[in-house]
């Protein structure tokens, strides 16, 4: 019998409004949050400026037949999650396509990025 539980990363699943997309690898994530900018002046450092900031979840995927690549240009207003091997569940509702999508044909791969205001982390 096998023990994962020091597996922290590795493989994942992802889905787009529950279609289960061929990962490739790279997931990546960002819960909304914002951004901070330092405000200096002459002087000395006065303080900072806080911007809100998208949540973010991206990864790259495979070209493969049934996988419609112009269809995705169109992806707004969807559910992206991602689950990972080290037991996050990454869920964004509200989200847009933020990438142009652009296939290398060496590899048959292509990046997805979305944003929205919504990404929940489950730990």
């Amino acid at each position: 019998m096998s023990d994962t539980t020091r597996r922290i990363a590795g493989g994942g699943y992802a889905t787009v409004d529950g279609l289960a997309m061929p990962l490739v690898g790279n997931p990546k994530y960002r819960a909304a949050t914002v951004t901070r900018e330092s405000l200096t002046g002459m002087d000395s450092v006065h303080g900072y400026s806080e911007k809100p900031q998208p949540g973010m979840i991206g990864f790259q995927c495979r070209d493969m037949l049934g996988v419609g690549i112009t269809a995705m240009q169109d992806w707004t207003n969807v559910t992206v999650e991602l689950r990972l091997n080290n037991g996050k569940t990454v869920t964004g509702t509200g989200m847009w396509l933020t990438t142009a999508v652009e296939v290398n044909s060496a590899d048959a791969t292509f990046d997805l990025a979305f944003e929205g205001d919504n990404v929940v982390v489950e730990e």
